[in-house]
C-alpha cells in the first residue's frame, strides 16, 4: 500500500548543517593479523595465478582501524561506541574504521554507525555471525534528518533486533549487503525526518521492510517479508517478496529477476586464516546467493594481496600489482601522485572502512585495462585540487573485448568532487570495457561542505559509458555541471538511477546546452539503436536562481530499440521547474508542489 510521507520530502541543504569533527582514528586499537604468507589451496585458487610476491614495504596486518571481535571480546559495545563519538557528525573528517565480527554469537550490542564506518561478519554465510542487537544508523546530529547520512556500511551478518525491528535510516552511499535480518527493517529516522536513500542488495529481511519517508529506494536479489509504502521511486530486481509492479501510483518498479549480477567480494576467516572470497557471476538472479549453504565462488588467500596502509605510495601499489598481487586498502586516505594501474585479468582491488584515494596532480586516481574479471569493491574516490581529466577509467577509450563470460564489477565505489575541500574533475568515471557491471555506486558533485561553489568545484560529467552491454544497479549521480549520467554505447542497461541537477546554477544562461535550457540528468547518444532503462528518477533544486527551467530530465533518441520504463521528474518545493520528463514528452512539473511528473514507458 502507498502512503505519502508524513512531512514531504526535501533536498539535502546544508542548512544548519553540524560542524563537522574531522578527529583522527589513530587511536582506535585494532587486532594484528598473523598467518598471512599460507598459501592458497587447491580447491580455492585464484582466477589468475599470481607470480610470487617479494617483500614490498607496508602489510602485515589491517591496521589499527580495523577492529576485530570475537565473542569473548571484552568491551565491545564500549569500543562501538567510542568509534561512533567519533564518526557521528564526521561527515568530511578524516576517520575511516572497519568494524569485524568473527563468528559466533553476540548478545546485546547496539552498533550506531556513523560517518566512514563499515561493520562485517567475518562468516561464509550471514548466518555465521549473530548479533543479537541492532546494527542502528539514526540522524539525532542532524536534528532527525536523515538525507545526509552518506558513506557507511553493513555486510555479512545475522541481526536479531531487540525491539523487533532495525533502523537504518540512511541516504546514498550507505549498502546494505548479505545481511539476516529476523524481524523488520525501518528505513526512516526516529520522527520520520526525511530521508534520501538507499541500497540493499543479497539480503533478507524476514518481517516488513518499512521505507516511511525514504524518498526512493533499490533493492536487488533480495527477499523481503513484506513492503511497506512507497514515496516516489522503489525499484525491485530479483526480490523475493516484492510488491508487484504498479508504477505510478504506488510508484513500485518490479522486475523478476536481474540479468546479470555478482555479489561484491568480501572478507572471512576459514579457522584462523583470512580470505577473500569472490562470489560467482549470477544470471537471470533472484534471491539470495547464500540460503542454501555455502556460497558459490572462489576465494583468495591474504597472502596473494597487497596489504596497502595509508602513507604508502601509488609507485607501491603499482609495484605490487606489477607484481601479480591483489590490493587491500586498509581504512584511511591514500594520496597518489600517479595513477594507479590495474592490468591483470582477475585482479581485484577491496577496501576496508572507505579507504579513500585522492589524486594531488591531477592524475586518473585509477585505471583498469581492457581485461577479464576485475573487481573494483569498497573505496572512495576524493577529488583533487588539481583538475584531474577523469577519476576512474574502465577499460581504454576504444576497448572491444568480450567480457561477457566474465565482467569487470565496479561495487561501492564512489566518488566526491568536494565537500571535504576543494577538487576538480572534467569527467568523474569512464566505462569503456564491454560488459562492464557497475553495481551500486555514488558519484557526487558535492552541494554543501568546503570547497563548493559552481567554479570552485568544477565537475561537468558524472558518468561516461562507451563500452557496450554494460549494465548498471542502482546508479546515483548527482549535480554535475553539465550532464550527469552520458550513454554511449550500445546494449546498455539501467536499473534504478537517483539523480539531483547542480542546486548552485547561477542563472538560466550559465546552464544553456544550445537549443536546450539545462542539460539532461541521463542522455543516451545520438547514434545508440539499443538501449533500456527502469525506475529513472531527477529532482531539481535550483536555489541560487529558483527561476530556471530545465528543459527535461532524460534525452534519448527516438527509435525502437531505445527504451525507457518508469521516468520521473520531481521540483523539490518548486525551486526550479522541469518542463518536461524526457525530450518533449511529459508533463511540466508544476508550481511549488513536491509532486513528480512521470512517464510510464518511452516511446
Amino acid at each position: 500500500m502507498s502512503s505519502a510521507p508524513m512531512d514531504p520530502p526535501t533536498s539535502r541543504s546544508s542548512v544548519g548543517r553540524r560542524t563537522v569533527l574531522g578527529a583522527a582514528a589513530a587511536a582506535a586499537t585494532g587486532s594484528a593479523l598473523s598467518g598471512l604468507s599460507s598459501p592458497a589451496s587447491a580447491a580455492s585458487a585464484a582466477p589468475t595465478a599470481p607470480k610470487t610476491p617479494r617483500a614490498l614495504p607496508g602489510g602485515g596486518d589491517l591496521g589499527p582501524n580495523v577492529i576485530v571481535f570475537d565473542p569473548s571480546t571484552a568491551g565491545i559495545q564500549a569500543k562501538l561506541d567510542e568509534v561512533f563519538r567519533r564518526q557521528e557528525s564526521a561527515q568530511f573528517g578524516t576517520g575511516r574504521f572497519a568494524l569485524l565480527f568473527k563468528p559466533g554469537t553476540y548478545h546485546g550490542l547496539n552498533a550506531q554507525l556513523g560517518f566512514y564506518t563499515s561493520i562485517a561478519g567475518l562468516g561464509l554465510s550471514p548466518d555465521d555471525t549473530t548479533i543479537n542487537g541492532d546494527v542502528t544508523v539514526d540522524a539525532g546530529w542532524f536534528n532527525g534528518n536523515a538525507t545526509q547520512n552518506f558513506w557507511r556500511s553493513a555486510e555479512n551478518l545475522a541481526l536479531v533486533p531487540v525491539n523487533g525491528t532495525n533502523r537504518w535510516a540512511v541516504a546514498q552511499a550507505a549498502p546494505f549487503r548479505r545481511m539476516h535480518v529476523r524481524g523488520g527493517l525501518n528505513l526512516a529516522p526516529n520522527g520520520y525526518g526525511w530521508a534520501s536513500g538507499g541500497y540493499i542488495a543479497d539480503s533478507r529481511i524476514d518481517g516488513q521492510v518499512a521505507p516511511y519517508s525514504q524518498q526512493q529506494w533499490y533493492t536487488r536479489d533480495s527477499s523481503v517479508g513484506g513492503w511497506a509504502n512507497a514515496v516516489w521511486n522503489m525499484v525491485f530486481s530479483g526480490v523475493v517478496g516484492a510488491p508487484a509492479q504498479s508504477f505510478p501510483n504506488p510508484p513500485y518498479t518490479t522486475l523478476d529477476t536481474t540479468p546479470v549480477s555478482r555479489e561484491k567480494p568480501f572478507l572471512y576467516l576459514n579457522g584462523s586464516e583470512y580470505r577473500v572470497f569472490l562470489p560467482e557471476k549470477r544470471t537471470n538472479a533472484r534471491g539470495v546467493t547464500w540460503g542454501n549453504g555455502t556460497p558459490r565462488g572462489t576465494s583468495l588467500p591474504l597472502s596473494q594481496f597487497y596489504v596497502a596502509k595509508p602513507g604508502v605510495s601509488a609507485a607501491t601499489l603499482n609495484q605490487a600489482l606489477a607484481e601479480g598481487l591483489h590490493l587491500l586498502l586498509t581504512p584511511g586516505i591514500y594520496h597518489l601522485d600517479q595513477t594507479v594501474q590495474v592490468n591483470r585479468a582477475g585482479t581485484v582491488v577491496l577496501g576496508l572502512g572507505y579507504a579513500t584515494l585522492i589524486p594531488d596532480n591531477g592524475v586518473t586516481a585509477l585505471k583498469v585495462a581492457d581485461v577479464d574479471g576485475v573487481r573494483l569493491a569498497g573505496f572512495l574516490i576524493d577529488a583533487g585540487p588539481v583538475n584531474s581529466a577523469t577519476l576512474l577509467e574502465v577499460g581504454p577509450r576504444g576497448a572491444t573485448r568480450d567480457h561477457s563470460a566474465n565482467p569487470t564489477t565496479v561495487q561501492d565505489v564512489f566518488i566526491r568532487i568536494g565537500g571535504a575541500g576543494a577538487g576538480k574533475a572534467t569527467t568523474s568515471m569512464v566505462v569503456n570495457s564491454r560488459h562492464t557491471i557497475v553495481d551500486h555506486t555514488w558519484v557526487w558533485r558535492a552541494d554543501h561542505g568546503t570547497g563548493v561553489g559552481w567554479e570552485t568545484n568544477r565537475a561537468d560529467y558524472g558518468v561516461v559509458v562507451n563500452g557496450d552491454d554494460v549494465l548498471a544497479t542502482g546508479l546515483f549521480v548527482e549535480h554535475f555541471n553539465k550532464y550527469d549520467v552520458q550513454w554511449f554505447g550500445q546494449r546498455g542497461r539501467t536499473i534504478f538511477f537517483q539523480n539531483e541537477k547542480a542546486y548552485d546554477a547561477p542563472n538560466q544562461a550559465a546552464i544553456q546546452n544550445g537549443s536546450l535550457r539545462g542539460y539532461a540528468a541521463y542522455k543516451v547518444g545520438d547514434s545508440v539503436t539499443s538501449h533500456e532503462g527502469w525506475g529513472l528518477g531527477s529532482y531539481c533544486y535550483y536555489n541560487v536562481d529558483p527561476t530556471i527551467v530545465q528543459h527535461h530530465g532524460f534525452a534519448a533518441p527516438n527509435t525502437p530499440g531505445v527504451k525507457f520504463h518508469h521516468l520521473l521528474v520531481v521540483s523539490l518545493g518548486g525551486q526550479g521547474q522541469y518542463a518536461r520528463v524526457i525530450n518533449d514528452i511529459g508533463a511540466p512539473t508544476s508550481g511549488t508542489s513536491t509532486v513528480p511528473s512521470t512517464v510510464v514507458s518511452y516511446p
